[in-house]
């Protein structure tokens, strides 16, 4: 895990999205009302709408902004018209980057995911041509600093619940589990009182590509930041190690 700290990369994010909160909340808040159209307001009968209920806490997201979207997503199921979409493709030095979308136009989204990959030299490939390097893996991120348990039991308690694998680090604590335990896993350090600074069900990479030339750095710097300014566009993924 030395070289790629997933701390560090979830606090670069976490400084970054603060500047931008209101673009957060609103991809978030899509997600809400997608995951309640499709699967009813009870997150314990929805477990779409759990996940993203622990990903918008993740990301500091008050709890009545969050019974809002609920409710306002309940009343109005019939008008909820976005859909989901992936784009798949190359950035510079070879890196391999999945972008999950939430759009209710898929070709203006198509056309924006594309025009990124074009500004930051990278190269828009077909359905499937990447995601075969990457691993769905629920993934908790546990500050370290923050956390009053003993690195030994926290990972006894995350194991009993249902983890794959506890990674430990200088700085903080993974957890790793499969999709479908994950959120039991979750409400498990949760109600252990466990901090948590990033929960989410995610895509991680089978490897990761070095990224040393300060060109290539800036290119890929570049396209993942003109991604993340995109409204439609859900999370990004990518094997680069910057």
């Amino acid at each position: 895990m030395s070289g790629h700290s997933k701390f560090a990369n979830i606090k670069h994010k976490k400084e970054k999205n603060d500047a931008a909160k209101g673009k957060i909340f609103t991809v978030i808040g899509r997600e809400i009302a997608v995951a309640v159209k499709e699967g009813g307001p009870d997150p314990s009968n929805n477990f779409k709408l759990a996940t993203v209920i622990a990903k918008a806490k993740a990301n500091n997201m008050p709890n009545d902004t969050i019974e809002r979207g609920i409710k306002k997503a309940a009343g109005d199921a019939d008008n909820v018209n976005y859909e989901y979409c992936t784009y798949e493709g190359y950035g510079p030095s070879g890196t391999a980057i999945i972008v999950n979308c939430l759009t209710d136009n898929k070709n203006r989204t198509a056309a924006s995911v594309r025009a990124a990959f074009s500004k930051g030299a990278g190269n828009l490939g077909t359905p499937g041509c990447v995601s075969f390097m990457f691993d769905e893996k629920g993934q908790i991120l546990i500050d370290r600093e923050e956390c009053e348990l003993s690195a030994d039991d926290l990972m006894m308690m995350a194991l009993d619940a249902g983890a794959d694998d506890f990674n430990e680090e200088d700085d903080s604590f993974e957890v790793l589990t499969s999709p479908e335990a994950f959120e039991g896993v979750r409400k498990t350090l949760e109600d252990a009182g466990v901090a948590m600074l990033s929960a989410e069900v995610t895509k991680l990479p089978q490897n990761y590509v070095e990224v040393t030339d300060p060109e290539a750095v800036a290119r890929l710097n570049r396209l993942l930041d003109l991604l993340d300014e995109d409204d439609d566009v859900q999370a990004v993924y990518h094997n680069g190690n910057i």
